[in-house]
């Protein structure tokens, strides 16, 4: 007797991948599959990719409806930088919920800050070591395996007394 297996909602979501190290991209993702995420992945080799796919997704929302993604996201990517990328993803009245998850070799105390500030959800840095980095990308496996991530959707109506 096969027993159904049901799409959980960690499984519906596509991982954004914005990485312009090609090494980095292709480590990043063969680690993944190998810590057991099944989920699609779509990779963007700079800033100016992940914007231009969010801003079609942002225009066809009808037909994105339903869809849920998840953002991982370099800082120094060529053309448009992963700091901008995060301002102007969390800007946008619909995109602002896609939980972003900074995955950068950047360490600065102050560029972790500033990268919360603006909205992002985790901050990891890369660590030098492949084992470490690894151990890293199985923990952020089990992360994904049990995140809830909203669907995309038109903006949260607002929230509060005056919004009555």
């Amino acid at each position: 007797m096969e027993i159904a297996m049901e799409e959980t909602p960690s499984e519906s979501i596509t991982i954004l991948l914005a990485e312009d190290d090609d090494i980095h991209a292709s480590l990043i993702e063969r680690m993944l599959r190998k810590a057991g995420l099944d989920n699609p992945i779509r990779r963007f080799r700079d800033g100016q990719e992940i914007l231009e796919f969010l801003a079609a997704v942002n225009q066809g929302i009808a037909q994105q409806q339903g869809k849920s993604y998840l953002l991982l996201l370099d800082i120094y990517m060529p053309r448009v930088d992963g700091v901008e990328v995060l301002r102007e993803l969390k800007a946008d009245p619909v995109l602002k919920n896609i939980p972003v998850i900074m995955l950068t070799t950047a360490d600065d105390p102050h560029e972790v800050q500033h990268c919360y500030a603006l909205g992002c959800n985790l901050f990891i840095t890369k660590p030098a070591g492949l084992d470490h980095f690894m151990e890293t990308l199985k923990t952020l496996v089990l992360l994904i395996r049990v995140l809830s991530v909203a669907p995309l959707g038109r903006e949260a109506p607002a929230e509060g007394p005056e919004a009555s």
